[in-house]
């Protein structure tokens, strides 16, 4: 299993920039996804890059598991909540301020003291930009992390089998099912036992993490997982297609939590492990490990670039669509990378952020 300086998995840190872009991809994608026609050639094109990036934020939360939960690594409770918890909250109400404020000068309001103290107030209140929902599920993986740390201490194979097909089924299965046809009665079981918050949704992939980092695939299993992988982005895609061409309005097939989404996911994962990161070549770990290290501030600050291209007038309609989406994500990435690398050279702050 190939490794980097301070022993940093490659495959982790290759997994950390190709899913940090992804968002980026996703992000633009769905910006006017809803302005223009079902089925058009622009739709396609959207539809496309949204469906095959929605493995993101899964491995996204599969790479804190993978870590976390390392019977092997030290993580005492107050080092849990004084540098893992604390970092993200420092990073929800610094970024949650931020974007209130960028929201407010962009519409023509001016800065003050009042203008800051009710941005940072709004996010007490937990309004915060969209996509920093993320902070609270991570938030929410890590209180449970020392309960789940004693789970993966003591399980077998065979537990962690158990694990993830209960937890597919009530987790991905049932709910698209719910989402297709729905049941009053299986709903209210379902939200009154699992789903108060989505926490609980990811901890699928939290585990899974783990165990695809802990436990080896033979070549049969890592193949089948490659094709179920390319077979859940089939039907991200065209399932999407499909339902859209009958009528339905809703983006289902795009949520993270769905088997589709979750087979693309453990596919990338896999194959990020067995056959992209088997690499010792030092410049190209190097390459990464920058990128790796400022994931978390790429994926915080790259929606202001998107703002700032809005507010401009520059959006994936500006030209042929299944152009600007790749060329935009490569423009907001290069300036969401510079931006947080020069913010994660601040001290003391610059960590945290970033």
């Amino acid at each position: 299993m190939a490794r980097n300086e301070g022993g940093r998995l490659v495959y982790a840190d290759l997994l950390r920039a190709a899913a940090v872009f992804a968002v980026v991809v996703i992000h633009l994608a769905d910006s006017r996804m809803a302005d223009v026609a079902a089925g058009s050639g622009a739709w396609t094109a959207f539809n496309v890059y949204n469906g095959i990036s929605r493995w993101c934020v899964p491995v996204f939360v599969m790479l804190s598991g993978m870590f976390m939960l390392d019977p092997k690594r030290g993580l005492t409770l107050p080092r849990l909540v004084f540098h893992h918890i604390l970092r993200i909250l420092i990073a929800l109400f610094f970024w949650g301020t931020v974007y209130h404020l960028a929201q407010l000068l962009m519409a023509g309001g001016k800065l003050s003291p009042q203008a800051v103290w009710d941005a940072f107030y709004s996010v007490v209140l937990g309004d915060t930009h969209y996509h920093l929902w993320f902070l609270y599920a991570i938030i929410g993986l890590y209180i449970l992390t020392p309960v789940l740390r004693a789970f993966v201490r003591g399980a077998g194979r065979r537990e962690f089998h158990w694990f993830f097909l209960v937890w597919a089924l009530v987790c991905l299965v049932l709910p698209l099912t719910q989402q297709i046809h729905e049941s009053a009665t299986v709903n209210r079981w379902l939200w009154a036992m699992y789903y108060s918050t989505n926490t609980v949704k990811f901890l699928g992939y939290y585990i899974a993490g783990y165990y695809l980092k802990t436990y080896t695939l033979n070549r049969a299993s890592e193949f089948l997982v490659y094709i179920l992988g390319v077979l859940g982005a089939v039907v991200t895609v065209g399932g999407t297609a499909l339902l859209q061409s009958r009528g339905t309005e809703e983006l289902i097939l795009y949520e993270y939590c769905t088997p589709n989404v979750a087979l693309m996911a453990a596919a990338v994962f896999v194959l990020f492990r067995y056959t992209l990161g088997v690499s010792e070549e030092r410049s190209r770990r190097q390459r990464f490990l920058t990128t790796a290290r400022i994931s978390f501030g790429i994926y915080l600050i790259h929606d202001l670039f998107l703002m700032l291209l809005d507010y401009f007038g520059i959006t994936t309609l500006s030209f042929f669509p299944a152009l600007s989406v790749p060329v935009l994500a490569v423009l907001v990435f290069a300036c969401a990378w510079a931006a947080a690398w020069v913010l994660s050279k601040l001290p003391l702050l610059g960590r945290v952020i970033t």
